[in-house]
């Protein structure tokens, strides 16, 4: 008989123990097939949650060309029109500290609200795209397709006989051109 009590077991033992199958416990499955839930469930991130990484902060490259803007780029003194060295020293000194605070200043002003003016931006962007572009070009393309259907109709019935018999009555003709010196 299937379920009974095995040998060395008790009738309190047996009422407490979780059903065992072939394939596993129901809850933790050997099986492969019975386990692709928890695979995926590990296996997907949460992208809100992701850490950043604070030392190379464009990663995809996307200003490479725009903003590399160095003291050197800017203010250049051609051979023989050289300043004092202390003057090219604190110059360099100046553009670079100025540069870095003012840039630093402008994120801390004006960084946040940027980056929540650009997120409801796309975010709408992303909205509008899912929900109104995507579908409307699948509504034209299956509209379309039924007018397609008809023209290309229309076009077999008509044009094709009238312009096989034009071209059936104008091979005949031939074109000679001369050059006269």
């Amino acid at each position: 008989m299937t379920g009974g009590l095995k040998d060395g077991e008790t009738e309190e033992e047996f009422l407490h123990s979780p059903f065992i199958r072939k394939q596993g416990n129901i809850y933790k499955p050997n099986n492969k097939d019975m386990d692709n839930d928890s695979l995926n469930e590990k296996t997907m991130e949460d992208v809100h949650t992701k850490e950043i990484d604070l030392v190379n902060r464009d990663p995809k490259h996307i200003n490479d060309d725009v903003v590399k803007v160095d003291f050197e780029d800017v203010i250049a003194e051609p051979a023989g029109t050289y300043s004092f060295d202390g003057v090219w020293k604190a110059s360099f000194t100046t553009f670079t500290v100025t540069k870095y605070w003012c840039y630093r200043l402008l994120t801390a002003l004006v960084g946040i609200p940027l980056a929540l003016i650009w997120g409801i931006f796309f975010a709408i962007l992303s909205f509008l795209h899912i929900w109104a572009v995507v579908p409307c070009v699948k509504s034209y393309l299956i509209e379309i397709h039924c007018i397609s259907r008809v023209y290309s109709i229309g076009v077999h019935t008509f044009c094709d006989p009238l312009f096989e018999a034009m071209g059936k009555c104008l091979s005949s003709v031939r074109v000679r051109m001369t050059k006269e010196v």
